[in-house]
C-alpha cells in the first residue's frame, strides 16, 4: 500500500457551475476523507449495496490490497461528487501472463465481495461514465472486473462506452451466481409455507426438537464487546466445521481477520451488522455473520459445532436469522455468490454476476487481451495433463516467483 499522499487531476481543477472535473486519487489520506461524500453518493446511485460502502472499501484496502497501487476516480460536476470508479492496480502477473499491470475494482479476491462497480449519482450517468471513460483510457491498457451484476451495471455501461467511443476491446462472462430470496410482503409463516413441503417440514420439526432438548438462545451482537467475542466464536467455529472438510481459507490470515474485525465494528456502529450465536443450555452451537444494509440482508459466513450436527444447528440458525430479517421489516435476504444446493431450499430466485475484461486499443492492450488468454489456455491444459492440483501449485509457484 503506497501512503504518499499522490493526487493527480485529470482536468483543470477550478469547477464552474456546471464543470467537469476528474481525479485520480492514489493515496490512502485522500481516500480517508471521502467516506461521507461517499456514502451520500452510494445511496443516490442504483449501485448501493454493503461492499460498494466506503466502510467495506476501504478496510478491504487497509488490510487486504497485498502490492495493489490505488487509483480512485473521481467525477465532480459544479464541486458535487457524481461518480466513483473504485479501482486499483494489480501488479503484472507471470501467472496469468499478464506483462503489464492491470487495473480491477477494489474488494475483488480475498474479502468475497460481490456486486461491485462504478458508483453513479442517478440522474447523472451518461457525463459521470463518459468521464470515467475517459479518465481510463488516458490511464490504463487493461481493465479486469470481476463480480459485476450480470447487465443492470454501470460497469457494462462504461465497457459499451470504452467500447463504441474509444475502440477498446469488451467481453463479459457469467462467473457466478447468488440466490436470494424476496421477503417483502412475507410474515414468518408465509415465508414457511412458500418453501418446498420437504424441506418446511425439516425445518419445523429441527426447531421444534431443539426447543424440546435444550434451551435454545439466539443472540446478536449489541455491544463492542459482545461484537469481539462473537466474532472469535464465529471463527473458532467456522474453522471446526471446515476441518473436517480439508479447512478454509475464510480466517487463515492475520490480514483476513483484521479485515474482518475492521468492517464488523464499523458494521455495529453503523447498525449493520447482523452477527449471531446460537446457544443450546449456554454452549456455543453456531454462528451466522451478516450485514443488514439498505433492506437487503447479505448472509455472509457461517460456522457451527460439529458435536451439533445431529441436531442441524447451521439449517436452525439460517431459519433464525431469516425470521429475524423478516420481522425487522427486510425487503430481500441475499445469501450471495455460491451455487451451494442448501441455498436452493431457501431461495427460490437469483442474480448472475459476471466479469468484464476491457483492452484498449493500444499495443500493451491488445498484447495484454492476448496473453490472457493464452494463460486461460495453458491453465486449462495444465489441468488436463497434470490434474487440478498441480495445476494450481503452478500457477501458485509462478505468482510466488514474482
Amino acid at each position: 500500500m503506497n501512503a504518499r499522499p499522490r493526487m493527480r487531476p485529470a482536468f483543470v481543477e477550478t469547477p464552474a457551475d456546471d464543470t467537469i472535473v476528474v481525479q485520480r486519487i492514489e493515496d490512502t489520506a485522500t481516500f480517508q476523507t471521502l467516506r461521507q461524500e461517499w456514502n451520500e453518493l452510494l445511496q443516490a446511485s442504483a449501485s448501493n449495496c454493503v461492499f460498494l460502502t466506503w466502510e467495506w472499501l476501504f478496510a478491504w484496502w487497509r488490510n487486504l490490497s497485498e502490492g495493489r497501487r490505488l487509483s480512485l476516480i473521481t467525477v465532480r460536476r459544479g464541486g458535487r461528487l457524481i461518480a466513483i470508479a473504485p479501482l486499483a492496480v494489480r501488479p503484472r502477473s507471470l501467472s496469468r501472463l499478464l506483462p503489464w499491470p492491470s487495473r480491477e475494482f477494489l474488494g475483488t479476491g480475498l474479502a468475497g465481495s460481490d456486486y461491485l462497480d462504478v458508483i453513479v449519482r442517478r440522474g447523472h450517468e451518461r457525463e459521470g461514465l463518459a468521464a470515467v471513460a475517459d479518465a481510463l483510457a488516458a490511464a490504463g491498457a487493461v481493465l479486469e472486473l470481476s463480480h459485476v451484476p450480470a447487465n443492470v451495471s454501470a460497469a457494462a455501461q462504461l465497457a459499451g462506452d470504452l467500447a463504441r467511443r474509444l475502440g477498446w476491446t469488451a467481453s463479459a462472462s457469467r462467473i457466478n451466481v447468488c440466490p436470494f430470496i424476496k421477503l417483502s410482503g412475507h410474515s414468518w409463516p408465509s415465508y414457511l409455507a412458500s418453501l418446498g413441503s420437504a424441506h418446511r417440514y425439516n425445518v419445523q420439526r429441527r426447531l421444534k426438537n431443539l426447543t424440546k432438548q435444550f434451551d435454545v438462545r439466539f443472540e446478536q451482537a449489541t455491544s463492542e464487546e459482545q461484537r469481539r467475542e462473537a466474532l472469535e466464536l464465529l471463527i473458532d467455529l467456522h474453522n471446526r466445521r471446515w476441518s473436517e472438510r480439508g479447512g478454509s481459507q475464510s480466517f487463515a490470515t492475520a490480514a483476513l481477520r483484521a479485515f474482518y474485525d475492521d468492517v464488523s465494528r464499523s458494521g455495529l456502529e453503523l447498525g449493520w451488522l447482523r452477527l449471531f450465536i446460537l446457544r443450546l443450555d449456554g454452549r456455543p452451537a453456531a454462528a451466522l455473520h451478516g450485514y443488514q444494509y439498505g433492506g437487503v440482508f447479505s448472509f455472509y459466513q457461517a460456522g457451527f459445532d460439529p458435536a451439533f450436527a445431529k441436531q442441524s444447528v447451521g439449517l436452525v440458525t439460517m431459519a433464525l436469522a431469516i425470521k429475524s430479517a423478516i420481522e425487522e421489516g427486510a425487503d430481500e435476504y441475499d445469501l450471495l455468490h455460491g451455487d451451494e444446493p442448501y441455498k436452493y431450499q431457501w431461495a427460490d430466485k437469483t442474480r448472475d454476476l459476471e466479469r468484464i475484461e476491457l483492452f484498449s486499443p493500444c499495443v500493451r492492450g491488445q498484447l495484454s487481451r492476448q496473453a490472457l488468454g493464452l494463460s486461460r489456455i495453458v491453465r486449462r491444459m495444465g489441468r488436463r495433463v497434470f490434474g487440478n492440483a498441480l495445476a494450481d501449485w503452478i500457477v501458485v509457484a509462478a505468482a510466488l516467483s514474482e
